[in-house]
């Protein structure tokens, strides 16, 4: 049934890994430049904000058609999801910043590069993983919900078989394979929070 549920597994956390790769990379830096420009941050805010309250279930159709049944386009409907949390939580992380630190790295002469890699990243980083930890369960559901629209194999395509033919049986498995699939991700992303932002109270315990 397509594919078989290992080959449909492969490909749903293909989707799930690279877009949320993709779009956590984008809505950090994204954020940093929105930071360190104030201008950008004016004008690509309200876009971002408002593609952000769209349902991706409504827009995933205009996805397909983009580009086409493949991966593609799961992926971009991933990517989309994972955007906004990190994007979120890197403003908020790079602005709490005490501003005696900011104040003492300027009476030393130091650049804007050095400001950002000694103070405003450090001070970021559990923002930033709590952004990484909500976008990995949010780019599960975008790329089951890309599947269900349409594609040619994914956990998404067998759920929507299995309901189908009244399949019981198979959607509870489907479900728990898809369970099982995102509690890993989201227990590695706390060990690299941990691992990352020892120094801080506010990592995940």
């Amino acid at each position: 049934v397509g594919g078989g549920y290992g080959t449909a597994r492969g490909v749903t956390l293909s989707e799930i890994l690279i877009g949320f790769g993709i779009g956590s990379a984008f809505g950090i830096l994204l954020g940093i430049a929105m930071v360190h420009i104030p201008v950008l941050d004016r004008i690509v805010f309200p876009y971002v904000v408002s593609l952000q309250t769209v349902p991706k279930v409504a827009i995933a159709p205009l996805m397909i058609v983009w580009f086409g049944f493949g991966i593609e386009s799961k992926i971009f409907i991933v990517a989309m999801t994972c955007l906004f949390p990190s994007l979120i939580n890197t403003i908020a992380g790079l602005r709490a910043v005490d501003s005696d630190r900011v104040a003492l790295i300027r009476a030393m002469c130091g650049s804007r590069t050095q400001l950002l890699r000694y103070v405003q990243l450090p001070n970021a980083l559990p923002y930033i993983m709590a952004g990484l930890n909500t976008g990995i369960v949010l780019a599960v559901i975008g790329a089951i919900v890309g599947e269900f629209v349409g594609a040619k194999t994914g956990i998404g395509v067998l759920i929507l078989q299995a309901n189908f033919s009244l399949d019981l049986a198979s959607v509870f498995a489907l479900l728990v394979l898809i369970a099982a699939a995102g509690v890993p991700l989201g227990f590695v992303l706390r060990q690299i929070e941990l691992r990352l932002c020892f120094w801080s109270g506010k990592a995940t315990k």
